[in-house]
């Protein structure tokens, strides 16, 4: 494992060295998509150039080829997350398609009429419009865990609502809004107690420290390939052995299949069960290559790297006047958030705010970030401006990006 130089990883990323607006590209955004390394880019292209093939269909030297490189993919994100084996690895689209899958399987399955779901209101609606889909189609009802006033679970109200007897507990590792992390293990230990399913929507924490699916020892796990480094396309349902081989498919077709008469079919063994027609081979190759990078840098100095920039941030952020929403700087204690920071700059729309911060090449994110619930309702704002960080972003980038709230205060004629 090589020493971690930023300046280095950036050398890595060939669309840190663009500029946008007459500026460089500065990138603070990798909570909505992560940046790609040139080997990830290379190893598809290597892909398209050379062992381009249907995967389980061919005999011959490319398809074997490819074959291999998907199945390998899948043993390297298994290692990755610490499951049992690739057959608990499930490839689906993205985050959202692997939440929804089990909502389409196992949901439909186990939920019943009067049967409660619990999620928290700190969830993206990946998180929650498939469970209110699926409790209107079962006459099923959800409860939301409360968010405390320092911007954590009310775990006394969680606490309470597990005595209803849920069925199934499902909630993100980190908020994507307010980048709070949720004490994973606790949280699917005390379901568990209580007889839940427990369902992890690591998005947001997966890309940035290490995620032991056997140490917390949820039931099902759902992430993003183009959160961490990966292409777009390619996301990851992981689900407990004994689970899945209990689910019925969701999609049926080609591949997914042991055997097809007029009458009836079978199904073929996991994982391909969960996986109809010809797969994202690509997404795939590139996923393993965006792992592989993470885990020559090593996700403890990853981790490391993005508490500093956190630090530096909230610090810089609230002596710039800014409102954070989340755990502050005084608070921070390195574990308890992630380089997730929303904030508000007073009298400046946040739309605003990220405009302006285009104009100087810096890329924000501004809205209700997928989680209107929680910023409409709960925090009682129209949206929040977000910055967040990955392990190709720097001080020097924050110190801009801080900077260029003066500009934001000039233009609309603000005070401090």
């Amino acid at each position: 494992m090589r020493k971690f130089d930023v300046l280095q990883v950036r050398k890595d990323f060939p669309i840190l060295s663009i500029t946008t607006n007459g500026k460089p590209l500065i990138y603070l955004d990798s909570a909505a998509t992560s940046q790609k390394p040139s080997s990830v880019i290379n190893a598809i292209s290597d892909f398209y150039k050379n062992y381009n093939a249907n995967i389980h269909r061919g005999i011959y030297d490319i398809s074997v080829k490819a074959t291999e490189a998907y199945i390998n993919s899948k043993e390297t994100v298994s290692k990755f997350i610490n499951a049992s084996s690739y057959r608990e690895i499930v490839y689906c689209k993205n985050t959202t398609d692997a939440i929804n899958t089990v909502a389409l399987s196992w949901g439909e399955s186990n939920i019943s009429e009067g049967d409660t779901i619990l999620l928290t209101e700190t969830e993206h609606h990946s998180n929650i419009v498939p469970w209110q889909l699926l409790a209107k189609r079962k006459k099923a009802k959800i409860e939301y865990v409360m968010m405390a006033g320092d911007f954590t679970l009310d775990m006394e109200d969680y606490k309470r609502k597990l005595e209803n007897g849920p069925k199934l507990v499902s909630f993100a590792h980190v908020s994507n809004v307010l980048g709070t992390v949720n004490d994973a293990e606790l949280i699917t230990r005390m379901a568990h107690d209580n007889g839940a399913v427990v369902l992890l929507d690591a998005a947001q924490s997966l890309p940035h420290f290490a995620v032991d699916a056997k140490k917390i020892d949820c039931d099902f796990m759902a992430f993003s390939g183009h959160k961490m480094l990966g292409p777009a396309g390619i996301g990851v349902l992981y689900a407990k052995d004994s689970i899945l081989e209990e689910m019925p498919p969701v999609i049926g077709g080609g591949d997914m299949i042991r055997s097809v008469t007029f009458e009836e079919s079978s199904w073929n063994e996991l994982p391909w069960k969960f996986e109809a027609g010809t797969p994202n081979t690509e997404g795939a190759i590139g996923l393993k290559a965006g792992i592989d990078y993470l885990n020559s840098h090593g996700m403890e100095n990853i981790a490391r790297h993005e508490e500093l920039l956190t630090k530096y941030a909230l610090e810089s952020l609230e002596e710039a006047g800014a409102s954070i929403y989340g755990i502050g700087s005084g608070a921070f204690n390195g574990k308890n958030r992630s380089g997730v920071i929303s904030f508000k700059l007073k009298g400046a729309h946040p739309h605003d705010i990220s405009t302006i911060l285009s104009s100087e090449g810096i890329a924000i994110r501004a809205g209700h970030h997928c989680a209107m619930p929680l910023i409409n309702k709960v925090l009682s704002e129209p949206a929040l401006a977000r910055i967040s960080f990955y392990l190709y972003n720097t001080t020097e980038e924050i110190d801009a990006a801080v900077s260029s709230l003066g500009t934001v205060r000039k233009i609309l004629g603000l005070k401090k």
